[in-house]
């Protein structure tokens, strides 16, 4: 049985693998990413390799730092945190790109960090981005960033891999936000949760870089961990592209000494001359396979507050759905081409942004707003009302100038919208490509740029022939605890996100203390939950808990509060991922939120206080209610960090215990 390019690229940066080892989806494996980049949180991450025992980056050239969240916040404070950040990677030779030069993904592609066949990671959500490039592009989390500077690598579970299969061509107009719109809203019942998507087929190779990579960033919505579009003769043209900047005076940012940007017309002829490395066994065996006829796709917009939830705008138009923001920023939508499908509507329409709307505009980075100038592009998006914001994260986060205010309506190019991210808790955001934004910013409601005809999407899902797995065992480690007692605090929601549990205007702060951190866990979600917590309560969640973004505070202000676990029907994987490298333990037992949405009871708010359930670990089962449970054992590699405290304290002890034994 053949393997699939992300076992293959997972294979490559595998670390210590035994010769003849063939990595399969479910391995647990160390790896050694090409890169790692961190923005702002570079500020919190410093502390933690600190606190490990490191003193020298393992491979300096292997981290990367890109500012771009908190830019509009010139507080004496936040510039000296920047300026810590960029001493600090000035001391250890890392390359830093400062406030300014563009969002950090973007930045990453840029500069050329991202090259094809590259496991290359983030402390960011939307690394998928990277896999547009025909690289795998992971988060990781800001623990595991601390431990690859510190040791050069981490530990990842290779995730299953879907097949998205797009055929033919998009429609005049329809853009690759459509298409990625098209895929969260079809396909909503988590067919690649926490899986890692390779899209194939004359379709994808139709698509030019510009989709590719707006797709491949909102598979992180659709609740995949990578998104990998094939190498091919796009990506070719792409990367030959860039070559001439790689040695321009103008190049932004400090490179150290050792820094593997860029690349040259060398290094792209040899991997295009062995790109059988890089593609997908035929015989590569894939977790489900789903197909999207892409001449089939007519623009959609997302929400109220929800991704996956997509309305048509023939549907909007009807509403007459009036709005009082439109964004168009971002890391999904704000390179060159979506400011330039931007500028046509405009230049088609004419006019000016509509009384009562506010209009902002960021690009993804200076090289982009520079090109957009070059093209008149931006003067003409100035010139009918648009506010401009410097190229960073801003209102998609939360941050900065221009947030929903209650009440208000939004239309926003970015790629989330759940309830509170981009401001207000009580307003109301809808996504849509950068030419939806600009016609409905013009027209003062939703709409679309021009007339599409209502039509059904052309799909298809075939579903891979599941294997018995054998049972698993597994013996509870000295210091782990052999069971939990406590009532049960159950939230009754699929997909609460990050933003939920956490909300972004802490995320950023890395003054609050543990018990701050702790008195404002889900005052996105629920601002009675903290008048119900009792001490030692064990929440009960639903189906992706944790999805979003890849905070960890909002793991760890959990464990803060005194929880002493989380019980899903499923997790977000970097949820997950977070938990245990934070020493907070979470697992999944779907069974047990079936029975308790039995219970009418339970269902009546978005916390209810259930009876005392006992969580037996040695046993692997759980009993509430007068009935037993069963959940998967913790894996040895699980119960070692949580008895170490986490993935930090882990890799101390280990540093350690080198540092006696030389």
């Amino acid at each position: 049985m053949g393997v699939t390019l992300v076992e293959k690229i997972a294979a490559r940066h595998a670390d210590g693998l035994a010769v003849g080892k063939v990595v399969r989806s479910g391995d647990f494996i160390s790896i050694r990413p090409r890169h790692v980049m961190t923005h702002d949180n570079t500020g919190a991450v410093i502390p933690k390799f600190k606190q490990i025992g490191a003193t020298a980056i393992a491979d300096p050239a292997q981290p990367v730092f890109a500012i771009d969240h908190d830019i509009q916040n010139v507080t004496p404070k936040n510039l000296e945190k920047y300026a810590t950040i960029e001493k600090f990677a000035g001391q250890h030779g890392i390359d830093f790109y400062p406030a300014g030069t563009g969002i950090s993904h973007q930045v990453m592609v840029e500069q050329g960090y991202v090259v094809p066949g590259a496991m290359v990671v983030a402390s960011d959500s939307h690394s998928n981005l990277y896999g547009a490039m025909a690289a795998l592009g992971t988060p990781v989390v800001r623990t595991d960033a601390a431990s690859i500077w510190a040791t050069g690598v981490t530990w990842w579970q290779v995730p299953k891999v879907p097949k998205v299969v797009l055929k033919g061509t998009l429609s005049p107009g329809v853009v690759g936000k459509d298409v990625i719109i098209a895929l969260c809203g079809l396909f909503n019942k988590d067919e690649v949760l926490n899986h890692a998507v390779e899209f194939v087929g004359d379709g994808a190779a139709n698509l030019p870089m510009s989709a590719r990579m707006t797709i491949a960033n909102m598979t992180t919505e659709w609740g995949a961990l990578a998104g990998v579009f094939p190498f091919d003769e796009v990506t070719v043209n792409y990367l030959r592209s860039r070559v001439p900047e790689f040695t321009s005076s103008n190049r932004p940012g400090k490179r150290g000494p050792n820094s593997r940007s860029g690349y040259n017309t060398t290094d792209i002829d040899n991997w295009w001359k062995n790109r059988t490395d890089l593609s997908a066994d035929s015989d590569a065996e894939y977790a489900i396979e789903l197909e999207l006829d892409l001449a089939t796709v007519v623009p959609h917009v997302s929400g109220p507050n929800e991704v996956k939830t997509m309305v048509s705008l023939p549907e909007m138009e009807r509403k007459h759905v009036p709005i009082q923001k439109a964004y168009l920023l971002s890391c999904v939508n704000a390179r060159f081409e979506d400011l330039h499908d931007a500028a046509e509507v405009v230049r088609a329409k004419g006019g000016h942004v509509a009384d009562g709307v506010e209009f902002y505009l960021a690009p993804a980075s200076a090289e982009v707003q520079a090109r957009s100038e070059s093209n008149g592009d931006w003067q003409t998006l100035l010139g009918a009302g648009a506010i401009a914001l410097p190229p960073g994260c801003g209102a998609c986060i939360g941050l900065g100038r221009g947030l929903v205010q209650k009440g208000e309506i939004a239309i926003s190019a970015t790629n989330r919208n759940f309830k509170g991210r981009m401001g207000d808790r009580d307003a109301y955001v809808y996504l849509g490509s950068p030419a939806v934004v600009a016609a409905s910013a013009l027209a003062g409601f939703i709409c679309a740029p021009k007339n599409f005809a209502e039509r059904a999407a052309g799909t298809a899902v075939r579903r891979a022939q599941s294997k018995p797995k054998p049972p698993a065992s597994v013996e509870i480690m000295a210091g782990f605890p052999p069971s939990v007692h406590g009532r049960v605090l159950f939230i009754d929601k699929d997909n609460l996100n990050t933003d939920g549990i956490y909300g972004s205007k802490h995320t950023y702060r890395d003054d609050m203390t543990p018990e701050e951190m702790a008195a404002v866990t889900f005052e996105n979600y629920d601002p009675k939950f903290n008048t119900l917590y009792q001490k030692g309560d064990v929440v009960v969640g639903g189906l992706n808990f944790g999805s979003g973004s890849s905070r960890e505070q909002a793991a760890t202000a959990l464990k803060f509060k005194g929880i002493p676990c989380v019980i899903a029907a499923s997790f977000s994987e970097t949820y997950k991922r977070n938990a245990f490298n934070n020493g907070f333990v979470v697992f999944e037992c779907p069974e047990l939120v079936t029975h308790l949405r039995t219970i009418p009871r339970m269902r009546d708010a978005p916390t209810t206080v259930g009876q005392e359930i006992t969580i037996d670990y040695a046993g692997s089962t759980l009993t509430v209610d007068g009935k037993s449970f069963p959940f998967p054992p913790l894996s040895p590699a699980a119960q070692e960090l949580i008895v170490a405290g986490g993935a930090e304290k882990l890799v101390a002890s280990r540093f350690r215990r080198g540092s006696a034994g030389e």
